[in-house]
Order: C-alpha cells, then sequence, then structure tokens
C-alpha cells in the first residue's frame, strides 16, 4: 500500500524537525480541514498529549458565526493558556504539511504573542 504524498510530506517535515530539536521539546501540531482548526502539544518521548484545543470544542463553538481567521486566533489563544496553566513555555512548531501562510501562521504567531517560544 502506497503512502500518499500527504503523508510523506508530513513526515518529512517532522523528521526535519526532529533533526533539529535537541533538547526535547514538546511539539505543537496543527489539523486544519475546510471549516475548523486544531492544535495540540504533544510530547513526543512519552508519546502523549499534553494539551490540545480545537474549534469543535462547546464553548468555542457556542459563540456567534465567526470567520476562520478568528476562530485560528481563539484556538491558540486557548491552546497558550492551557500550555501556561501545565509550565509549558518552550516548545517546536509542527505545521504537518500545510504552508506556513495563512490560518496557520495566525496561530503561530498568536501563540508567540501568549507566551510558547518557538
Amino acid at each position: 500500500m502506497k503512502i500518499k504524498t500527504i503523508h510523506k510530506k508530513r513526515l518529512r517535515i517532522r523528521k526535519s524537525l526532529k533533526k533539529y530539536n535537541k533538547k526535547n521539546r514538546p511539539r505543537v501540531s496543527v489539523n486544519r480541514s475546510s471549516k475548523n482548526i486544531s492544535a495540540q502539544i504533544i510530547d513526543d518521548v512519552h508519546q502523549k498529549t499534553l494539551v490540545s484545543a480545537s474549534s469543535v470544542e462547546k464553548n468555542i463553538k457556542n459563540m456567534k458565526k465567526m470567520k476562520k481567521l478568528n476562530l485560528s486566533l481563539i484556538v491558540a489563544e486557548a491552546l497558550a493558556k492551557r500550555a501556561t496553566e501545565k509550565n509549558i513555555r518552550k516548545v517546536y512548531f509542527d505545521r504537518g504539511s500545510y504552508k506556513y501562510h495563512g490560518r496557520i501562521k495566525l496561530l503561530a504567531e498568536t501563540l508567540r504573542k501568549n507566551g510558547l517560544e518557538f
């Protein structure tokens, strides 16, 4: 069975990120669909999700109808707040197979503004 090109690209990017991750920082993984966005902080050593946030959560979904860019801002703020509660400051950013553009870029910049370093 062949792996799709998207999965190959995702694995290639993750491999290059892990090569430069000498301090075993957790990873911020981003997943985006046509309507929603989610992000999670993963500890690759123990293979566990430490913190996650998504636009599908009840408290975010119950807000008024908003643009996708605004959803990215809200998800990033929620993730940063939860990460600081668990004393997570330094991470590395895994954009997956997506370009660093648009909603992904906005999410990353908002995470930086709210205290995460990468």
